[in-house]
């Protein structure tokens, strides 16, 4: 799965859905055959070739998103992402409509020639 740059430094590697949800599958696999959750992350993430922390993070956040764990699921942090965006856009929008009506206003207190 996980990818390396020949100058030996990790590189920025985006995982599919499919491929996170099989990594996450093998870690909830494992704990219930041995029984426990310590080690299990780092040993996936050896044999699939990811990083432990994003492994980590991947079976933490299905945790939460299937209501095992208590958070921010996926489809909430979506949508408040998109509000935060519509949040923005709407200020730039209010921004330049009150400068237009200053604009505006200024020209119609100037004095006619």
């Amino acid at each position: 799965m996980g990818t390396k740059s020949t100058s030996g430094k990790p590189t920025t590697r985006r995982y599919s859905p499919e491929e996170k949800a099989r990594a996450v599958r093998l870690v909830r696999q494992l704990r219930k055959e041995l029984g426990t959750t310590h080690g299990t992350v780092q040993r996936v993430a050896d044999q699939i070739g990811c990083g432990v922390e994003s492994l980590r993070t991947w079976v933490k956040q299905a945790d939460i998103d299937e209501g095992v764990e208590l958070g921010l699921t996926t489809v909430e942090a979506k949508r408040i992402k998109e509000l935060e965006q519509e949040n923005r856009e709407l200020r730039r929008a209010n921004d330049l409509l009150k400068r237009a009506s200053a604009f505006f206003a200024a020209e119609l207190d100037r004095p006619l020639k």
